[in-house]
């Protein structure tokens, strides 16, 4: 009730924002819990949800075999198939289990592992999906969650299939993050020396912007979640590749990575035309900060997905405005 005709003051609405776990189980348990224990309004995870590898567990009578990072695993017990597993989810990589035949059959079969990678890296963002339908079941928190350059659209269905009352798929388009507030998400990058699955040209780059932010009627109360940070922000600093090698090598002089910005020019120039008064990033995991483009505070959390780590902001906003913000790591 307002009384003698005051009004009652507004409260700001809090931000948590992650992005590129890249399939880390540990991660996103860590970003649902996030929510209660940074007492956010809104969550937000950032493109990259997909993991990079599958790794096959062979199963021949009561032994498991597999191979990860080079070194051999021989698993005689369901405790060490399980901490073997658990230590692949940390990664962010999958796993199927195969027997010897199998295991023959996929190794000369990219068709076979293609299928078995999508499949394993569906399944994960779906098993993701209902876990935090769970976890925020009796909250009013919102979690949105868009793809990044490194996921396939075949995985990135799974957001759309499984949704439901808390997690909302936001990518290219416009979603209400508050009764004040929009946000326009995109997860394309520029090019880039891997060949990822969504990456494209620049001039590409900047007509998605064009298509997604179609219909935002106040920048000033708009947030950019663009997955790939600004060119030469100081949110896309990164080793420069030599992509003449297989794979690409980092560029060294006098002993020292040679380092440049690796961001996009279209999303740049779309934070230059527009000045959202919020802008959110990932992509270059290595360049966690935060930096301006004219009115327009960018941030980068940036990402240790493979150590356990999250790293994340905290991001208060009112009537248009960024009451404060903070990196978080845990």
């Amino acid at each position: 009730m307002n009384l003698f005709g005051k009004k009652s003051k507004k409260k700001a609405t809090r931000i948590f924002f992650a992005t590129d776990i890249h399939g880390s189980e540990v991660s996103f348990r860590k970003f649902v819990n996030a929510g209660k224990f940074y007492e956010a309004d809104v969550l937000i995870l950032g493109g990259d949800v997909a993991g990079k590898l599958l790794i096959p567990i062979v199963k021949d009578g009561h032994t498991c075999r597999a191979s990860l990072h080079g070194q051999s695993h021989t698993l005689e017990t369901e405790t060490e198939l399980a901490e073997f597993k658990r230590k692949l989810g940390i990664l962010g990589f999958y796993s199927v289990m195969l027997s010897p035949d199998e295991y023959t059959a996929m190794k000369d079969d990219t068709a076979a592992q293609d299928k078995a990678f999508m499949g394993a890296a569906r399944q994960r963002l779906a098993d993701w999906i209902n876990l935090a339908e769970e976890r925020l079941k009796d909250s009013a928190l919102q979690c949105y969650i868009t793809g990044g350059n490194d996921d396939p659209w075949e995985v990135l269905a799974a957001l759309e299939e499984n949704a439901q009352e808390h997690v909302v798929p936001c990518e290219g388009h416009t979603v209400q993050i508050d009764e004040d507030h929009a946000m326009v998400s995109l997860g394309y990058s520029n090019e880039t020396p891997w060949k990822t699955p969504r990456e494209i040209s620049e001039d590409e780059l900047a007509q998605k912007i064009v298509e997604a932010i179609h219909g935002v009627g106040d920048f000033g109360r708009c947030i950019f979640n663009f997955h790939c940070p600004p060119k030469d922000s100081t949110l896309d600093t990164c080793p420069m590749l030599d992509t003449s090698t297989d794979p690409p090598t980092v560029i060294m002089e006098a002993g020292n990575p040679v380092l440049f910005g690796a961001g996009s020019t279209s999303v740049r120039a779309a934070i230059n035309k527009y000045q959202p008064m919020l802008a959110l990033h990932g992509h270059i995991h290595e360049s966690r900060g935060i930096a301006r483009l004219g009115k327009t505070v960018c941030i980068n959390p940036g990402s240790e997905y493979g150590e356990g780590i999250l790293h994340g902001v905290i991001v208060n906003i009112l009537d248009g405005k960024i009451e404060g913000y903070q990196l978080t790591s845990g």
